[in-house]
């Protein structure tokens, strides 16, 4: 029932990023401050989403190659630019946790690098599904992997992380890295939680070339 809960709410969120597109939200010269505010307000008149479980992040051009604990500076959107949106809305109380990439433009390494993070997400997640037993540490490298073998470096921290009710699951110790896929998590992530229930664990790719100062995002409930 959990999991079900978690795919409606990322089934809306992903109608949502539709509207996004739908109402031609991202225009060159708009800054990600002012996309931001209007993809907010958007998600509350139409979709009735006014809470989200992590901070809403637009980040364009040069900016794409910041991490999620970074607060790079405002940017204005330009013409060709490559940017992404990472959303996390609760929906009916539930989490969810949702990134997109948009090429502006016709710059066919900006569209490679949209389409190399999207379909290495897919195939990374029949591999997983192929899994009985993972080490966090082991998919994270497999990403990694991934994204070296299609010419980008793996551009974030962790390669993904739990989701469910909000809020949820913590680690006893905040410092924990227990419930990230992260490098030095070498806990298998189909481990149960403390209530004996399943985990349900998020996959986020950040693909990036720090030469041509632009990165890719996709991300989504494996």
């Amino acid at each position: 029932m959990i999991r079900e809960k978690l795919i409606k709410a990322q089934n809306t969120s992903i109608e949502f990023f539709y509207a996004i597109e739908e109402n031609n939200l991202i225009v060159p010269g708009k800054s990600e401050e002012q996309l931001n505010a209007e993809i907010c307000e958007l998600a509350a008149k139409k979709f009735g989403i006014k809470k989200h479980w992590h901070k809403k992040i637009v980040r364009s051009g040069k900016n794409t190659l910041a991490i999620y604990p970074d607060n790079p500076p405002n940017r204005l959107i330009e013409k060709d630019d490559i940017l992404f949106i990472d959303l996390g809305p609760i929906v009916e109380d539930f989490e969810a946790d949702i990134g997109r990439t948009y090429v502006l433009g016709k710059d066919p390494k900006k569209i490679k690098l949209k389409k190399d993070v999207e379909e290495a997400w897919y195939e990374i997640r029949e591999w997983y599904l192929q899994q009985s037993t993972l080490k966090a540490s082991d998919l994270f490298n497999y990403a990694v992997l991934k994204a070296k073998r299609l010419g980008w470096e793996f551009g974030g921290e962790i390669a993904g992380h739990i989701v469910g009710k909000y809020p949820h699951e913590q680690p006893a110790d905040p410092k924990s890295l227990e419930l990230d896929i992260h490098p030095d998590n070498h806990d298998d992530i189909f481990l149960l939680d403390a209530n004996g229930n399943k985990r349900h664990w998020i996959l986020e790719l950040q693909f990036i070339d720090k030469e041509a100062e632009i990165g890719g995002y996709y991300e989504q409930l494996l």
